[in-house]
């Protein structure tokens, strides 16, 4: 928890997926303080025909790096979205050379009951998280 779904168009090679991924989740942990083990990653990819991102009118150049993600979390703090959204793209274009602009961020925001990591209980409510 979170929840973090990535979207990126196909033909990244083996290696920049894991890099991306470990730069997602090094920046949750960082943004969130979230525990390290705390890591639940979907990276979905997606033929350029099924895959649309233009740039809601704010003439915000696109590539084929583009990255859309999708986070499900519990509640946080306007302040640390707000230092998630650019430590995020500062990261990705420093490790993963993806600009600023072909990142895409929306945030999902659930509560504890909505959270069950297993075992039939919902471990936020139990106390065992």
């Amino acid at each position: 928890m979170p929840l973090v779904k990535i979207h990126v168009l196909k033909g990244r090679q083996s290696q920049e997926i894991d890099v991306l991924l470990d730069t997602v989740h090094d920046v949750v942990v960082q943004s969130f303080g979230v525990p390290v083990r705390d890591r639940y990653q979907i990276l979905q990819e997606h033929q350029a025909s099924h895959f649309r991102a233009l740039d809601t009118g704010l003439d915000i150049a696109r590539t084929e790096k583009f990255i859309l993600l999708e986070i499900t979390s519990r509640p946080r703090s306007r302040d640390a979205k707000v230092t998630f959204y650019s430590n995020l793209t500062r990261a990705l274009q420093a490790r993963c050379d993806v600009p600023p602009s072909d990142v895409m961020v929306s945030l999902l925001i659930n509560s504890d009951e909505d959270w069950s990591f297993g075992m039939g209980t919902a471990q936020f409510l139990t106390g065992e998280l």
